[in-house]
């Protein structure tokens, strides 16, 4: 192969053998100034690429910082009244404050509720949002009443233990 491109060559006229030259050096400049520009063009986004994970590096660093701040920060207490209000403000939300009978706070962890007739999916959704609030159902009876769906519900809700 290499001897046919020599005779190739040799075969050629000394213009013609210019020629070649010429475009081969004019192919060769082409390509070296496109690669040229395609890696000044990537420089360009990989500079902005590092300059919002730069950005996004320090707030997630500020926000870790927060993290174990908080995190070391001692669990101020609530009183009493806050769990109850919490829980008193949920039951007039979900709108089941005409089926509430009770509700006592016989500590600042507990709170103790009595519906007399309540619909038993409204009670199941209800418990369902204060779990989501991390306030557990501690101990419960529901009782069957008369009317379909409808449960008499006596329990007690605690709030987390503080750590």
């Amino acid at each position: 192969m290499r001897s046919a491109l020599h005779n190739a060559w040799r075969s050629r006229s000394p213009r013609e053998r210019a020629i070649l030259a010429a475009l081969a050096v004019f192919l060769g400049v082409a390509l070296y100034a496109w690669f040229v520009q395609s890696a000044v063009r990537a420089r360009a986004q990989l500079n902005s690429s590092v300059t919002a994970l730069r950005t996004q590096a320090a707030r997630l660093d500020q926000q870790a910082s927060e993290y174990r701040r908080l995190r070391a920060a001692p669990g101020t207490a609530a009183s009493t009244s806050e769990l109850r209000a919490l829980i008193q403000a949920r039951v007039e939300a979900a709108g089941l404050a005409s089926a509430l009978v009770r509700l006592d706070a016989p500590d600042s962890d507990h709170v103790v509720v009595v519906f007399g007739a309540v619909a038993f999916a409204d009670w199941l959704g209800w418990i369902t949002g204060l779990q989501a609030q991390q306030i557990r159902l501690d101990a419960c009876r529901i009782e069957a009443l008369a009317t379909p769906g409808q449960v008499s519900v006596t329990a007690t809700l605690a709030r987390p233990a503080q750590k």
